[in-house]
């Protein structure tokens, strides 16, 4: 047995309901240190946000923040300048899922997923997740996004093709569900107002719904996470103790059941402010400067 996997296995199953500050935080770099499975990644820095273009040198500077702590890193766009982060990423020994941004404006779409099949057909994709919350947006139809979806899979070859949205849109659209290789379900206790006590075993109901819509398919957990500051959602309150614990259960479940998770996010965006109030700019595991929040 390996020293990695006796240490990662030492991990799993931790009564964290008594532990101190200091122990939360030693637990979050031994977590850390044996690396999760993903992270989301978006390369902004403050005062930027969708629409700024971006360069290999801030991607780059970016990525080497979480390089040492995770196996995949999940992106949300093919174009202004995400389209290179794949191959960054893949240089750096990482795995990708590959995020192509689809909403109302097809033209841009069109660029989009031309991007996501030629990162796809370069070898730089692992997985590509053709459109994030489309249907919980009311963006396009149902018959336009599994058009997308198909496309994407009839173009590239050994790449798993899936749908990012929350996890109970698998049920309610059963054809997208089938038109996927791979489920990628978003579940976020804190946006349902679950308090942070029951927030694990409520991830785990979602999840087990998703499961059930998929069918028999994999399902990733493509986005969780809890915001350490800003306003509570009913009864989840943001609070370092309840986003340190929540980061902690949640990797010792992924360890534990074998899931896929990908954690959100890498870092604090104040740009989120915008469509998700205070609480959208601190659900980073680094903050807006790169500095780890929990350990």
């Amino acid at each position: 047995m390996s020293n990695l996997y006796q240490r990662k296995l030492s991990l799993a199953g931790i009564d964290i309901s008594g532990l101190s500050v200091d122990d939360l935080r030693a637990l979050v770099k031994k977590i850390l240190d044996a690396k999760i499975h993903g992270i989301s990644f978006s390369p902004y820095v403050e005062g930027q946000g969708p629409g700024t273009q971006l360069g290999e040198a801030q991607i780059r500077e970016r990525l080497a923040f979480i390089l040492p702590y995770t196996n995949w890193i999940r992106t949300f766009s093919c174009s202004e300048g995400n389209e290179l982060i794949p191959a960054i990423a893949k240089e750096n020994g990482l795995k990708t899922l590959v995020g192509v941004w689809l909403d109302d404006n097809r033209e841009q779409n069109e660029i989009e997923l031309a991007n996501a099949i030629e990162i796809a057909n370069a070898g730089h994709a692992d997985v590509l997740g053709v459109g994030n919350e489309v249907l919980l947006r009311g963006d396009l139809s149902e018959d336009e996004l599994i058009d997308y979806i198909n496309r994407a899979k009839q173009a590239v070859s050994g790449v798993e093709v899936g749908y990012v949205d929350a996890y109970f849109e698998f049920q309610v659209h059963p054809r997208v569900t089938e038109a996927c290789d791979v489920i990628l379900a978003n579940c976020y206790p804190f946006w349902e107002g679950c308090p942070a006590d029951h927030a694990l075993l409520y991830m785990k109901e979602m999840y087990r719904r998703a499961q059930h819509a998929a069918n028999g398919k994999k399902v990733i957990i493509s986005e969780t996470g809890w915001p350490n500051t800003g306003t509570p959602t009913d009864g989840a309150v943001p609070s370092f103790e309840n986003a340190i614990k929540y980061f902690i259960d949640t990797c010792q479940w992924a360890e534990h059941d074998g899931i896929e998770i990908f954690y959100f996010s890498s870092f604090d965006e104040t740009w989120k402010v915008d469509a998700e109030g205070d609480v959208g700019a601190y659900w980073g595991l680094w903050d807006k400067d790169g500095n780890l929040k929990y350990v």
